[in-house]
């Protein structure tokens, strides 16, 4: 059994910057990481990649071919990824002692009504891979009231169509406050709750107030799922990085092996009292390049 990550989130929300920082945090922990690039328009990687999508099907190939636009192209690319999806398996294949980071696609709607990504997983599973996927989102919006019911509307409805184990990322925690002050502490927006709150913000907008039924009305579609919430990252502070990794650990089954390495009490002992302790400032500095 061979276990995994499945890196998704809007564009500029930090998925390759994660890729990075996690293979690094973890193989410091003693993990085998193999990281799998499925972003055919991802051509600036701050990892080399074990998989890369480039070596079955280029984006710039595809929009001078087929004519199409750059979302065109991508939605093109992920369709012939998924007919070819035994060649992402064959590649796989080679990494069968290695945890799985994929790095995935940035466009919304891969994630909420199409069904490329969603029966690649689907394929993923059937071949004995357990994936958790981690939906990062860039924390900035939480300065924002619309902003954030919007992004934890996406959230839900990512979490309902990808049917898998799922962990909220809020990403660049440390730059939080630098978009705008935030009207709550950053609890509020991890946990979720009292999401009329905002709405009574928004009310504050002239053109915003006479929304404010729909708006109580989506909100309370979120809450009444209870299935949001996020956790805060700083890809800077090991103890970010390791909350993130235990939460994705639980959801993709990870802490329930066998061996001794996938022990969450060995995990936190090593990591919390050795591993942590003896990093370098430099290192956890290169993590975030």
């Amino acid at each position: 059994m061979q276990f995994g990550q499945i890196v998704i989130g809007p564009p500029g929300s930090g998925k390759t910057t994660y890729c990075n920082s996690m293979k690094e945090f973890m193989e410091h922990l003693g993990r085998k990481v193999a990281v799998i690039n499925i972003d055919p328009a991802n051509d600036v990687l701050s990892y080399s990649p074990e998989v890369n999508i480039s070596h079955l099907i280029e984006l710039e190939d595809v929009m001078s071919n087929v004519h199409l636009g750059p979302n065109g192209a991508l939605m093109y690319c992920m369709e012939y990824l998924e007919k070819n999806v035994d060649w992402l398996l064959k590649e796989l294949s080679r990494f069968k002692d290695s945890y799985v980071l994929m790095d995935c696609p940035g466009q919304v709607e891969l994630y909420t009504h199409h069904r490329s990504i969603q029966n690649i997983v689907k394929k993923l599973q059937e071949a004995d891979l357990q994936l958790a996927a981690v939906h990062l989102v860039d924390s900035h919006y939480c300065s924002d009231p619309g902003k954030f019911i919007a992004v934890a509307l996406t959230s839900l409805s990512t979490m309902l169509w990808m049917e898998l184990p799922h962990v909220n990322v809020l990403s660049k925690v440390d730059i939080i406050e630098q978009y705008g002050r935030l009207h709550y502490n950053i609890d509020f927006y991890t946990d979720v709750m009292d999401l009329k709150f905002l709405v009574d913000q928004l009310t504050d907008d002239p053109f915003m107030a006479k929304f404010k039924k729909l708006n109580l009305a989506l909100t309370g579609i979120i809450e009444d799922y209870s299935l949001v919430s996020f956790f805060p990252l700083n890809i800077q502070e090991k103890k970010s990085m390791l909350n993130v990794l235990s939460a994705v650990d639980k959801a993709n089954g990870y802490i329930f092996g066998q061996n001794e390495e996938r022990n969450i009490f060995s995990l936190l002992s090593v990591a919390m009292k050795a591993n942590l302790d003896s990093y370098e400032e430099g290192e956890v500095e290169d993590m975030s390049d």
